[in-house]
């Protein structure tokens, strides 16, 4: 069910209401998987709602859609501002926002190249992805689902189907009584959680699976790597085995929904003292100032958003031929 807070979700070009925002059973994406989105956060800051780098997550979009062969109707400048316009419209804060680029006319059969590319944006009321134990340390066990290989479905996009197997791991892992999974990759390595990337510290160096993991690139990811650097920690990228990760210092996942979480045990191994580590807290305190507009050198993270943005509906954005 839709969040009673959405009023409005833009679709092709113009602002509906919620409740009319909707596709035909016989889309394309709805029976074979094929498309592509993203999530991204709007934060309350001292300056006002600011999205958490927005022309990143376009960026990401606009290449998960190539990947997928998906001509873009709409240039990165017009998706980033519909996303404004979307979030403005609905004044929800802190909210969570969703773009997504589907085949939505009827159209059965795998092999459609040439039906419509649309694009809709919803935003909804953001809430703790991994729960109370966000902060405290959450409980994860290793999945015996696999990451797929990038040979067999590429990684570097965020696409609908990818996360089959992430609903099939974060299900084992819940009936278990874990609040996520962590998935290795094809070779036994770790890779990450069901949406999130993940990071363990040992000696006061931070380490993180690599794109050999068949990983997607993370945008929280990325910011937390620079966080931590920016801290003077040491940041490697490697293959890393399950005993590398069992025997950690510390361990947390990062994601935009996650944002940063310790791992405070892990298949029943616990963590150091079973409490989020000092290195892992310390970028945590560093993230969440960033997000509310406290960090004046991260502020080129954060975009405004003014409540006079520009109705969709008022221009006619250039569709793709």
């Amino acid at each position: 069910m839709m969040a009673a807070e959405t009023k409005k979700i833009w679709m092709d070009g113009r602002l509906v209401d919620s409740a009319n925002a909707t596709v035909h059973v016989l889309n394309h994406t709805l029976h074979y998987g094929v498309g592509v989105f993203e999530g991204i956060r709007c934060y309350a800051t001292t300056n006002g709602p600011a999205i958490f780098r927005l022309p990143e997550h376009v960026r990401r979009l606009v290449n998960s859609a190539r990947l997928y062969r998906m001509p873009l109707p709409y240039s990165e400048g017009q998706i980033a501002q519909a996303i404004v316009e979307t979030q403005a419209a609905n004044n929800i804060v802190p909210s969570y926002i969703r773009p997504i680029l589907y085949r939505g006319e009827p159209a059965l059969g795998v092999k459609n190249s040439k039906g419509r590319v649309s694009l809709a944006i919803a935003a909804i009321p953001a809430k703790k992805y991994l729960g109370d134990s966000s902060e405290s340390g959450v409980r994860a066990k290793i999945s015996p689902y696999r990451k797929p290989h990038s040979d067999a479905i590429p990684s570097f996009a965020k696409a609908d189907g990818n996360y089959l197997n992430s609903y099939l791991a974060g299900l084992d892992a819940a009936d278990d009584g874990y609040e996520e999974a962590i998935l290795l990759d094809q070779h036994g390595y770790v890779a990450e959680g069901t949406g999130e990337n993940i990071f363990l510290v040992r000696n006061g160096t931070v380490y993180t699976p690599g794109l050999e993991s068949d990983i997607l690139l993370g945008i929280t990811r990325e910011s937390v790597i620079q966080i931590a650097k920016d801290l003077g920690y040491p940041v490697v990228e490697k293959l890393l085995s399950v005993n590398e990760l069992l025997t950690a210092d510390e361990a947390f996942f990062s994601g935009t929904y996650a944002e940063v979480a310790p791992i405070r045990e892990i298949s029943h191994f616990k963590l150091g003292d079973g409490r989020p580590g000092p290195v892992t807290r310390e970028i945590m305190d560093v993230f969440y100032r960033v997000i509310r507009g406290e960090e004046p050198k991260y502020a080129a993270w954060l975009h405004p958003v003014l409540p006079t943005a520009r109705p969709a509906a008022a221009r006619s954005p250039r569709r793709a031929a």
